[in-house]
């Protein structure tokens, strides 16, 4: 019945409307993303995950979660920047080669959301490294962030 029926699957939707990154046309097509929990309630890190699920596959898009910043193209970075995470935030953007893209996921990585003025918060991402691309939600919906993966990879 498989082979009678052939490859079954729903169209792609189309591209997606919106500036893409300046920095996120060197990269060519597939994207390879290390998350950087900076500091959040994990509601983003819940939506993440929906995001790579079978129901939204965000790696039909070209965007794949690599374990080390070494081999990363990008940085997904969740949570308002605690004041523990802010060297090691500084450090993985270092680890990851150049072109690199920070994408700042939440509302709390965008502007610290309701963690601001909280005495164990530094600030929001883009006063700890150069922020690309911001997903806003509190959480961002799982759609949202492959849309912005859509941005990165221009799928």
């Amino acid at each position: 019945m498989i082979r009678r029926a052939g490859r079954i699957a729903e169209p792609a939707p189309p591209r997606v409307a919106g500036d893409r990154p300046a920095v996120a046309t060197a990269l060519r097509g597939s994207v390879q993303l290390r998350h950087v929990d900076a500091g959040s309630c994990n509601g983003c890190e819940i939506e993440i995950g929906a995001a790579f699920g079978p129901v939204y596959d965000g790696e039909r898009y070209g965007a794949r979660l690599v374990a080390s910043p070494r081999h990363a193209d990008a940085l997904i970075v969740t949570g308002a920047v605690t004041r523990n995470m802010a060297e090691p935030l500084r450090r993985t953007h270092q680890a990851v080669p150049e072109p690199k893209v920070v994408v700042a996921v939440g509302d709390c990585a965008r502007n610290c959301g309701v963690f601001a003025r909280a005495y164990g918060v530094v600030g929001p991402v883009s006063d700890v490294v150069p922020v690309d691309l911001e997903i806003p939600g509190c959480p961002p919906r799982p759609e949202a962030i492959v849309e912005g993966l859509r941005k990165l990879t221009g799928r």
